[in-house]
């Protein structure tokens, strides 16, 4: 190694810790999940368990398979179902939030293709923890069919933090 790599490297690293990196992940993921869609079909669901030990806010998500991804809820207006984009979603310390369908879940909007079942779907979810620290989780969560039960699926499922 040359004498000015050997000088420049120690600098490099220097600096490279003086810029703001988000916290390491402490939320996790269970399950998460993706409800295929049908042809012309515009938008999907995905589904997932959300813990954070400390406590966190689900501030926003994405994925290059949608151009946009947003936080849905249904609620009950009388008699009828109700979805509408909420701007976050708390997630109390310890407690497991459920993304599930007909209640809280992230909508995948304007998908750039449609999601067969097999297939396995790229979500990055962006939090701010409780002490103010963004936190970042991204998730592989495979596609399913139509008719898949919730809570019947399998747990290999991938995600990985940063």
């Amino acid at each position: 190694m040359n004498l000015a790599l050997r000088l420049l490297s120690p600098a490099l690293l220097g600096a490279a810790l003086l810029l703001p990196q988000p916290a390491l992940a402490q939320t996790q993921a269970t399950e998460p999940w993706v409800r295929a869609t049908v042809p012309a079909q515009k938008a999907t669901g995905l589904f997932v368990e959300l813990r954070s030990p400390n406590g966190a806010r689900l501030m926003g998500a994405s994925s290059p398979a949608a151009a946009r991804v947003e936080i849905h809820e249904m609620k009950m207006d009388g008699d009828t179902m109700r979805m509408r984009a909420v701007d976050s979603l708390n997630l109390p310390a310890g407690q497991a939030v459920q993304l599930k369908p007909g209640g809280l879940h992230l909508m995948l909007m304007d998908l750039k293709a449609p999601l067969l079942a097999g297939e396995q779907v790229s979500v990055r979810l962006e939090f701010k923890g409780n002490d103010g620290k963004p936190e970042v989780l991204e998730l592989k969560a495979p596609v399913r069919g139509l008719g898949f039960v919730a809570g019947h699926g399998d747990r290999r499922a991938s995600h990985t933090a940063h």
